[in-house]
Parts: structure tokens; C-alpha cells; sequence
């Protein structure tokens, strides 16, 4: 029980009442007011690491390497006596005007873009054309390359080697026939590459004219040019 007592006292004139409470069990509720507080169960803030600042400079990417389709190559052939042939990249197909063009430098040219070809290296067919009699006929003696003989090819400080594997003919006045010479798979067109292959193309004017056959497109090319078709098999780095 409660017990409460009242004491008024007069301080200039103004009564001020003063209550004073009791509870029972004093002595008991002396000690709990001098007894410790029990810990603190709250657990510690942890503390969140600072991201990174968002003005801090990214990394730098490494510069990517050029497409080996626009660079000019070198291309050499052992078997038959050829050695570092200049091969101009550029964009279009085999044997169009500025391919010719080319051509007629006494150089090879390596078409490139939506309708066939890339570098040398890259998964698909890499494209080289160049004269068999004109301008110095330096695919002279190409249709004597055999199943297992090689070609290097040299860009962008790499040496890329192929392996003769088939030979194929290509008749210029047939859709389908320059759609496989150009596939991605020579001599078919629409399959998926899967390993990079080269394709060394050059007129057939001996054999054509031998036949009777005297046709010529606008350019002097006769309807058949002789490919040899080629698997990379190698790439070393080219020595200085």
C-alpha cells in the first residue's frame, strides 16, 4: 500500500505544497536503484566500406589491334619460286574493276567486305588474286601447287601458314560457281566457317584457250580462274 503525507509550508507569503511518495519494501528498492545496469545487448553499427569514388578515372583499355584484312600483306609461295608478293587489301570482290586494278601493278589484291573475304588469320576465307600472264604473271606457275604444299602469308608482324588442301575452278559467267569461290567455306556458300582458310586465285587463259573457249568479260578476264584452297596450320611471329 501507498501512503502519501502532505506538508505546507509559507514562504513569503505563498503556500507551496510538497508530496512526498513512499512504497513498501524500501530497503529492496534502495538496493535495485544502486545495482549495476545488465549490458547492453545492442550489437555494434558495423561499418559499410566507402565505395569507390565515382569521379576516380576508369582503367584504361588496351588499344585494340588492327584488322588484318586492311593491312597489306606479303604473300610467298616456295614451291613455286614466289617470294614476299605484295597483297593489297581492298573493299569489295574478286576481280572487280578496282581488284584488277591492282592487279595490273603486278601485285596481288585481297577483296574484302559483305560479300566475301577478310584478313589473313581470321576464321573464314582470306581472298588473293593476281595475274598468270600479265603484268610480270606472277601466279605463273600456281596450278602446279599440290595437296600439301604451303604458303606463308605475312601482316601485322605475324606469319601465317597455310596448308594446300583442294583445288577448285571458277567460271566468271556462273552466279553460284563466284558464290563458292567467295563463301566464307569455299565452295560453300551459306556453312559456317569453323577454321581460317585461304583462297589463291588466278586466270585460267592457257587452259580456256586450249579448249577453244576465247570468251572475255569487260576486263579480259576468261570465264575460268584456278583456286587453291588452303587451311591455316600455324602463326609465328615474323622475324626482322
Amino acid at each position: 500500500m501507498s501512503r502519501s503525507r502532505a506538508f505546507s509550508v509559507a514562504f513569503s507569503g505563498a503556500v507551496i505544497v510538497v508530496l512526498v511518495g513512499c512504497s513498501t519494501g524500501g530497503a529492496d528498492a534502495d538496493a535495485n536503484a544502486r545495482a549495476p545496469s545488465p549490458p547492453s545487448t545492442a550489437t555494434e553499427p558495423t561499418t559499410t566500406p566507402a565505395e569507390p569514388s565515382r569521379d576516380s578515372p576508369s582503367p584504361t583499355p588496351p588499344p585494340s589491334k588492327p584488322s588484318t584484312r586492311v593491312q597489306t600483306a606479303s604473300l610467298t609461295i616456295p614451291e613455286i619460286g614466289l617470294k614476299d608478293l605484295r597483297v593489297v587489301p581492298y573493299e569489295g570482290t574478286t576481280d572487280d574493276w578496282p581488284g584488277t586494278r591492282i592487279q595490273n601493278e603486278g601485285v596481288a589484291a585481297s577483296p574484302y567486305g559483305s560479300r566475301g573475304g577478310l584478313g589473313p588469320g581470321d576464321v573464314g576465307n582470306y581472298l588473293v588474286t593476281a595475274h598468270r600472264l600479265s603484268a610480270g604473271g606472277p601466279l605463273r606457275e600456281l596450278p602446279s601447287l599440290d595437296e600439301g604444299d604451303t604458303v606463308t602469308v605475312t601482316a601485322g608482324g605475324t606469319v601465317y601458314e597455310y596448308e594446300i588442301t583442294d583445288t577448285r575452278s571458277t567460271s566468271f559467267r556462273s552466279e553460284r560457281s563466284l558464290a563458292e569461290q567467295r563463301a566464307a567455306v569455299p565452295g560453300h556458300p551459306g556453312r559456317q566457317p569453323t577454321e581460317a582458310m585461304i583462297t589463291i586465285s588466278t586466270c585460267a587463259t592457257p587452259e580456256d584457250n586450249a579448249a577453244g573457249n576465247f570468251w572475255r568479260d569487260d576486263k579480259g578476264n576468261p570465264e575460268h580462274r584456278i583456286d587453291k584452297i588452303g587451311v591455316l596450320t600455324s602463326t609465328t611471329p615474323a622475324t626482322t
